[in-house]
């Protein structure tokens, strides 16, 4: 497992408080008594979030917990106004979800390299004894003091980018396929559960295209609920253009284990049913030209009435019907019709 895929972390954001104005009254040798030019004080360093597509993973925010802005300087004579506080950047990768911690409240998702939002704005430095000026004061000797800087809780969370997310029960072959398609390496092993966290894999397609594929950890029924893996997982599957499910051909009923992970996806967010979806049979190299034939009428009756759905039979171990599949997400990706 990758230790160091980190899709959550929560931090304690301080923005940096806002300079004071200054109460300066001018003076030089040849003005006693000068009016006042006071500058105002310096706005606090804001924390800022910020895409960085060289990102894929949350690990290096894990244990900075605390970030800190500076405060702004105050403000001098002849009307300058102070310094402002250093700004504190937090990079991370596209598709990171910020959230306020007490309320859970969204307050935005980066999606391209080098967007910036504020996530916790610095104090306003205060105004300078110049802006009190009047007819009846003519030499105010007060000034603003700084804004105080916020400290604040924030949640950032990360939803993978990929063109094609991987959809099914534990051990239904996903990491299989995805270890066959592309370089990545998952760990693969025959009992639930292998995928604890989600692997990404560029899948070279012809003419030195590619897309992005990711094994999403199994799902389960109830996983909306929390159950298993839960909702930690599924918020994976939003980013995903295209969804590949896929079901084992030794499943008892293979349409029932397809509507169940449809189930759990439209109890999670229905919007998720909007997304083009293709399904692939596993591990078919165990069956027969007879069996594959009796399954594919089984699986054309059960989908019929149902949003189009193609499916495929293939097995990443032997190598059978993958180009095919390679094919069919590529026209998908690129909405083709069939």
């Amino acid at each position: 497992m990758d230790t160091n895929f980190v899709d959550y972390v929560k931090i304690c954001c301080r923005s940096g408080k806002g300079g004071p104005g200054s109460r300066h009254l001018h003076r030089d040798v040849f003005t006693a008594k000068g009016g006042p030019d006071g500058g105002d004080g310096g706005r606090g360093g804001h924390v800022i979030v910020r895409g960085n597509k060289q990102l894929w993973t949350l690990i290096h925010l894990k244990y900075r917990k605390h970030v800190i802005a500076t405060e702004g300087e105050s403000g001098g004579s002849s009307n300058s106004s102070g310094k402002q506080g250093k700004d504190e950047y937090l990079e991370v990768p596209l598709g990171t979800i910020a959230k306020d911690a007490e309320t859970g409240e969204v307050l935005f998702e980066i999606k391209e390299d080098g967007e910036e939002h504020i996530i916790v704005a610095g104090g306003r430095g205060g105004l300078g004894n110049t802006h009190f000026k009047s007819p009846t004061m003519q030499t105010p000797r007060h000034a603003q003091p700084g804004e105080d800087g916020k400290n604040e809780w924030k949640i950032l969370e990360l939803k993978v980018l990929a063109d094609v997310g991987l959809v099914g029960f534990p051990n239904a072959g996903k990491s299989t396929l995805l270890s066959v398609v592309s370089a990545a390496k998952p760990e693969i092993a025959n009992y639930p559960f292998t995928t604890l966290v989600p692997n990404l894999g560029i899948v070279e397609y012809r003419d030195y295209k590619s897309f992005v594929m990711a094994d999403i950890p199994g799902i389960i029924e109830g996983a909306h609920e929390g159950k298993g893996l839960g909702l930690r997982f599924l918020r994976h599957i939003e980013r995903n253009s295209l969804l590949l499910f896929m079901v084992s051909c030794d499943a008892k009923d293979i349409v029932e284990e397809y509507n169940v992970l449809l189930n759990e996806l439209k109890l999670y967010n229905p919007e998720l049913l909007l997304k083009e979806r293709i399904l692939a049979i596993t591990k078919s190299d165990m069956l027969d030209a007879e069996l594959e034939a009796g399954l594919t009428k089984e699986v054309t009756k059960g989908l019929k009435g149902k949003k189009k759905v193609p499916f495929i039979f293939i097995s990443a171990v032997a190598g059978k019907n993958i180009t095919q599949l390679k094919d069919l997400l590529w026209e998908k990706l690129n909405h083709y019709d069939f």
